[in-house]
């Protein structure tokens, strides 16, 4: 199920103000007990309109704008009533929603509010240990990482692309931005200055009681709380970066050497939340000075690598998983690809099962080996734990043995989180090859999936075999981004008029009826809905006449399906989903 059916589901919740309250937040205050919790209101941002432009900044401005002016428009009277209360709040426009802290009176109050649709989790519920796998390295550093060299981007390096023009964010434990792989390509450097203006953002505000301190004290994290410049608590995001961007005069380490990164901390030593995640997915959006002030969509990357993902343990439970899927879709929306690491819960079905790598508007990428074969602790599909049996992950990339920098040197790591990294790198040498789809989200991971090295498993899960393709271990394959480069400069549309006029599907995943929103498009029309197979399962042959169209689709199967679109001549291709 999408996000728009969970939260459907939760408006009709009736007049007991305890209904919109989710299980956990009512079983603590039941129990006397303050916490954390997220308010999710009625009234969310319409973003259809932004589907029917073209081009990265102008998406952006359009759905910020929209997003800020839901939020300002609906939050006052909850505010007001925090303010009232003396609580605390923490405003957010990515999704409308208000952060707060109390107990079960101060939840009732808010629940009673005519704005108010649920009240879901924030905050731990259990300490629980959650180590993620590592493993040495597979060969010693020669020219580059066995990861860039099989996903051949030094062959996209050698046709004059490394990313130049294109900014990766990351949000994870931080980043040493000064390390000697990672100085020369963090946006905030220039000429041997430095201005993290917009180019930073700490997410954390306070101790994790995950991480089981016996005194609660700042110093207890070893950057700090609210740190104006990066810094790594943890080790993971620097390793992380390094792939991405990662450049000395000894290590090419990274995909995407010629671009430009900016981050976000968004775990405390390795722990997060739902709050400081959706932070940090806000502040990409629409970077910010270090005051958190003036934030400017134009700022913003044009992907952001997740290498971390949101259990139970942290406070993700089906309560909120819509509120964390509003986020990754807006962000799409607005043209910026989100890249997730799929989990390391393998190597049973159904294993992708954390925020954000469960979402369809989540790019969710597995880990392979050096023999590109899965690697045994990447998590498979279909994902179940929404009911939605969605097909994950979309793709997989080298995730053992990967070297990369961390505060104090080098190591090599394993892990679907070493994994992602190689596909937002791979994004950049895209666009860089391409800039004019930046923006165009599903064009560039279409690339990427279509020119995929096919990978087929004798495992069959959720009755779907590992012999076809898409799989839920393998996707639609182990990346290739030399073939999704050379695909895209083949495909070059950079001079053709009717690109900004592309047609849209909303919604999309979809189920019986999908409508079309034609933008300025006119003429004779052509759509095609067609199976993986290649069979056409509807066409229909029309003049267009007003701004969208729907079309009730015959009974068929859920999964992927392209739709075909031809307009006076020209082709317009989309992925689509049925459900």
């Amino acid at each position: 199920m999408t996000w728009i059916f969970l939260l459907t589901s939760l408006l009709f919740t009736g007049n007991d103000p305890d209904t919109r309250i989710a299980e956990s937040l009512l079983a603590q205050g039941l129990a006397g007990q303050s916490t954390s919790f997220i308010i999710l209101l009625h009234e969310q941002a319409d973003l259809r309109k932004v589907q029917l432009i073209s081009g990265k900044e102008a998406k952006g401005q359009m759905t910020f704008a929209l997003l800020q002016a839901k939020a300002a428009a609906t939050q006052g009277p909850i505010l007001q009533l925090l303010k009232q209360e003396g609580a605390f709040a923490q405003s957010f426009f990515l999704v409308n929603a208000i952060r707060s802290y109390g107990d079960l009176a101060l939840m009732r109050q808010i629940a009673e509010l005519p704005e108010v649709a649920l009240l879901v989790a924030d905050a731990p519920v259990r300490v629980e240990p959650v180590m993620e796998e590592s493993g040495a390295s597979l060969r010693d550093f020669e020219s580059v990482t066995w990861g860039i060299a099989r996903i051949q981007a030094d062959s996209v390096w050698a046709m004059g692309y490394t990313g130049q023009g294109v900014v990766i964010g990351g949000q994870d434990t931080g980043y040493k931005w000064d390390h000697e792989a990672l100085l020369r390509t963090y946006r905030g450097w220039h000429n041997g200055a430095v201005d993290h203006q917009y180019n930073w953002h700490d997410a954390i505000h306070e101790l994790n009681p995950l991480n089981g301190d016996t005194t609660s004290n700042p110093l207890n994290n070893p950057c700090g709380l609210d740190i104006d410049a990066p810094c790594d608590d943890h080790n993971h995001g620097t390793h992380t970066m390094g792939t991405m961007a990662g450049i000395d005069s000894t290590n090419q380490i990274g995909v995407a050497p010629g671009a430009s990164w900016i981050g976000c901390r968004n775990m405390e030593r390795g722990w997060g939340s739902p709050s400081s995640y959706i932070e940090c997915f806000e502040w990409f959006l629409a970077p910010t000075d270090l005051d958190g002030m003036n934030p400017d969509p134009a700022m913003s990357p044009h992907v952001i690598n997740n290498s971390w993902s949101c259990p139970g343990v942290e406070g993700c439970d089906p309560s909120n998983f819509a509120l964390m899927e509003m986020a990754v879709n807006n962000l799409r929306t607005a043209g910026i690809v989100v890249v997730v690491s799929a989990g390391n819960s393998g190597s049973g079905c159904s294993s992708v099962s954390t925020p954000s790598a469960i979402f369809e508007s989540s790019f969710t990428i597995g880990a392979s080996m050096d023999n590109d074969t899965i690697a045994g602790f990447s998590s498979r599909g279909p994902v179940s734990v929404d009911g939605s049996n969605r097909m994950k992950p979309n793709v997989v990339a080298p995730g053992v043995g990967v070297r990369s920098c961390i505060p104090g040197g080098y190591a090599s790591w394993a892990g679907t989180s070493m994994a992602g990294p190689h596909v937002a790198g791979a994004v950049a040498l895209i666009l860089s090859a391409r800039p004019d789809l930046a923006g165009e989200v599903d064009e560039i991971e279409s690339l990427l999936e279509s020119t995929a090295k096919v990978l087929l498993s004798a495992d069959t899960c959720g009755g779907f075999p590992g012999t076809l393709v898409p799989n839920h271990v393998y996707g639609w394959g182990r990346i290739n981004v030399f073939e999704a480069v050379k695909k895209a400069l083949e495909n070059s549309s950079t001079n053709d008029p009717a690109k900004a006029l592309s047609p849209q599907v909303w919604p999309n995943p979809f189920q019986g009826e999908l409508t079309i929103y034609w933008g300025d498009s006119q003429g004779s029309a052509t759509v095609r809905l067609i199976d993986l197979s290649g069979r056409t399962v509807m066409e229909r042959i029309e003049k267009i006449s007003g701004d969208q169209t729907s079309y009730s689709v015959p009974s068929i199967l859920p999964g992927f399906y392209f739709l075909d679109i031809q307009i006076n001549g020209v082709h317009f291709a989309q992925k689509v989903v049925h459900y």
